[in-house]
């Protein structure tokens, strides 16, 4: 008995089919199937697609309806990336994603410095078989990063079809994603000085908007940088939620993203003057004074070890079934105690 390779998938051309052969198919492939646009285009130029029993490379073809398809597939490779038994808290899955809550001190994808002990290296272990191939290959589809010590909700595919769909999400920027940062200073509008620095301004609501360009920093290849002339666009929203200390000297606000850059939240709250606490690449250790938020309050700030950094809410369409989305992850326990000594309860 040998072991199958490959399968077939059959259909036939609809009526009023578009005039390019990879839009027809594109249209009438069976749901089941959950082949995405991308993969049909990479089939068809591997000559895996053939019309009435004859196989075309052409995406230009002018195909008529009632023209039967074969699609030859192979069956999804293995991947080179190891499973490993790694806990994972889920807050949401089905048969085409998984969402989430990623705890600190994770990275999401291997790479040369961590190979191992990844958020990928765990879904490859949780999912098993469920995967039924991103690209022709068994493993997670990875559409958007949180940084390693940042916690909170992160979506990652389980099909190709989920994959192609959830991306173009990230891609037009219409995923809803809300962040809880704890930052030094208040980023107030009363503050004449935040209304001097370039690429701020505030909207109705008190709501700090930032908006540059983000790129590699010039001598430092691990942190990224503004720029007022090339990078990437960055657009961050943040608005006050509670504030520590008379007068106040630390702040927990609430960002949220219009695009998603590198380390967008850390290096545009950096940017303005106003950045997290415990970030070890952009935020500096200041030191607050224990008679605005306590003895206690100042040695929670200098003992906290990473960046305040929570993305918090996490809403999308769902790339298969059209329903809308929207998770919730509480904040985690260490940004839950730090916050508790800083309001003098500790």
């Amino acid at each position: 008995m040998t072991e199958e390779t490959e399968t077939t998938v059959t259909f036939t051309i609809a009526a009023d089919p578009p005039p390019r052969l990879d839009k027809a198919l594109a249209r009438d492939v069976p749901d089941a199937a959950t082949l995405s646009r991308s993969r049909l285009a990479k089939l068809l130029g591997e000559g895996a697609i053939a019309l009435d029993g004859v196989v075309t490379t052409d995406p230009r073809h002018r195909v008529t309806a009632g023209t039967a398809v074969t699609v030859t597939v192979a069956m999804a490779a293995e991947s080179h990336i190891a499973p490993e038994n790694i806990p994972l808290d889920v807050v949401y899955e089905d048969a085409d994603l998984i969402v989430i809550n990623k705890p600190a001190g994770m990275v999401v994808h291997p790479a040369p410095g961590t190979p191992g002990g990844t958020l990928v290296n765990a879904l490859m272990h949780h999912c098993g078989d469920d995967l039924s191939g991103v690209g022709g290959m068994k493993r997670p589809g990875i559409v958007h990063r949180i940084d390693k010590d940042t916690t909170g909700l992160l979506v990652a595919a389980k099909s190709d079809t989920a994959h192609q769909g959830l991306a173009a999400q990230f891609a037009d920027h219409s995923v809803a994603r809300r962040y809880l940062a704890i930052c030094y200073g208040v980023p107030d509008s009363a503050d004449p000085r935040l209304r001097g620095i370039k690429g701020t301004s505030f909207e109705p609501g008190n709501i700090l908007k930032v908006q540059t360009f983000l790129g590699r920093h010039k001598t430092d290849r691990q942190r990224q940088a503004v720029s007022f002339e090339q990078g990437r666009h960055a657009v961050t929203r943040a608005r006050i939620v509670e504030t520590f200390g008379r007068p106040a000297a630390a702040a927990l606000v609430e960002c949220w993203l219009e695009t998603g850059r590198t380390h967008q939240i850390r290096v545009h709250m950096a940017h303005v003057g106003h950045a997290l606490i415990g970030d070890p690449t952009y935020g500096g250790r200041r030191k607050l004074s224990p008679k605005i938020i306590g003895e206690k309050g100042v040695t929670a700030v200098a003992a906290f070890a990473r960046q305040a950094l929570h993305a918090a809410t996490l809403g999308f369409i769902h790339p298969v079934s059209g329903q809308a989305l929207e998770f919730e992850a509480e904040i985690p326990a260490d940004m839950a105690e730090l916050l508790r000594k800083m309001r003098g309860k500790g």
